[in-house]
């Protein structure tokens, strides 16, 4: 009479208990909420975008190249991420963490060059503080950056559950949720992306 005992088998893992769906189900409220954070963040940089007075102009600074293959890095982890989803839910899970551990390479790489960026950026003498629109922009690209970290360390602290573990709805639900949240911060980086430097480079 348990749900557990009428759980379709077709039904993905992750999704074959009643907690996994609430959980998921909650995370899509989660996310919603950090809609509402960078749409803020968003709204605040385009307020100051014209406020570069005493500074570098971004068009002067910003490396396009560097930031191409910024994108095509996260955008390649968002798909390895997918094809870890689509191998956990053929239960292959050595697989699984192949793919886990290649989309944190990935998100390492973007990591790497964002530091490197803003460390040029900074030697060009666009500061934090340097005047609004820097601030903005250091607001916006390094929140961004915090949740990618946050996602590196979330995938790692799963991989580890399912190594001690193994693959059950519980730790299904989890890999679930933490690739939900990579490919929304591949989401957001697009709007980043295009909002901040491409935009930036012809203004």
């Amino acid at each position: 009479m348990t749900h557990s005992m009428n759980v379709d088998p077709n039904t993905p893992l992750e999704y074959q208990s009643s907690i996994g769906r609430l959980n998921i189900f909650g995370f899509w409220i989660f996310l919603g909420a950090e809609v509402a954070l960078f749409a803020t963040i968003f709204a605040t940089y385009f307020t100051l975008k014209g406020s570069t007075g005493g500074g570098p102009l971004p068009i002067e600074v910003f490396d396009l190249k560097n930031t191409i293959v910024m994108t095509l890095l996260l955008l390649t982890s968002s798909f390895t991420s997918g094809i870890a989803i689509h191998e956990m839910r053929r239960k292959n899970v050595k697989s699984m963490i192949i793919w886990l551990i290649i989309t944190l390479l990935f998100g390492l790489g973007f990591l790497y060059m964002e530091i490197s960026e803003f460390i040029h950026l900074v030697h060009e003498g666009a500061t934090l503080g340097t005047n609004a629109f820097w601030s903005s922009f250091y607001i916006l690209t390094g929140t961004h950056g915090f949740h990618v970290s946050l996602g590196i360390g979330w995938i790692i602290l799963v991989i580890f559950q399912v190594l001690k573990r193994g693959l059950t709805p519980d730790t299904a639900k989890k890999v679930f949720i933490s690739s939900l949240y990579w490919h929304f911060l591949d989401f957001i980086w697009i709007f980043v992306f295009t909002s901040v430097y491409l935009l930036g480079m012809v203004e």
